[in-house]
């Protein structure tokens, strides 16, 4: 296994990105254009990156915590199903941490949904170091909890 290449998005990725929310049924993929926006503006604030030595077979994106010092929240990593176990989602992580580190922030949080479908998900993060540290029962839809997990980096 090579270690994939970690770049910024640009808008050429935007269709492969969106198949790769489609292919996770991750949200409406028509929402990416808004989710961007802000990125393509410029906004420093808004980390969005892609795993591609060619088309993208992963992205995430992640922006700080209001009102808080130092603290993160990844808001979307997904990998292309048929690229799971290669170790892209652990080289997106592994880069979101420690450029983050780098300049200082203290916490990375990560939401997840606490249903049976989403279990290799949350076996993901505790597999990375994160801890489970909060469950807010029924926030999405009754029965389908918000699992939150935190890494301290520093």
């Amino acid at each position: 296994m090579t270690k994939p290449i970690i770049r910024s998005l640009d808008r050429a990725d935007l269709a492969r990105v969106a198949h790769l929310v489609d292919a996770n049924a991750m949200f409406p993929s028509a929402m990416l254009e808004d989710m961007t926006a802000g990125y393509f503006a410029g906004d420093p604030s808004q980390r969005w990156i892609v795993a591609a030595d060619g088309a993208p077979e992963g992205v995430a994106y992640t922006v700080p915590e209001p009102l808080t010092e130092g603290t993160w929240n990844t808001l979307l990593i997904c990998v292309d199903p048929e690229a799971h176990g290669r170790g892209i989602g652990t080289a997106l992580m592994r880069h979101i941490e420690a450029e983050l580190a780098a300049e200082g922030a203290r916490i990375l949080l990560v939401e997840t949904s606490g249903t049976p479908d989403f279990l290799r998900t949350r076996g993901f993060y505790d597999m990375l170091g994160h801890d489970r540290e909060a469950r807010i029962r029924d926030y999405y839809s009754v029965g389908d909890d918000k699992v939150i997990f935190r890494k301290a980096l520093t």
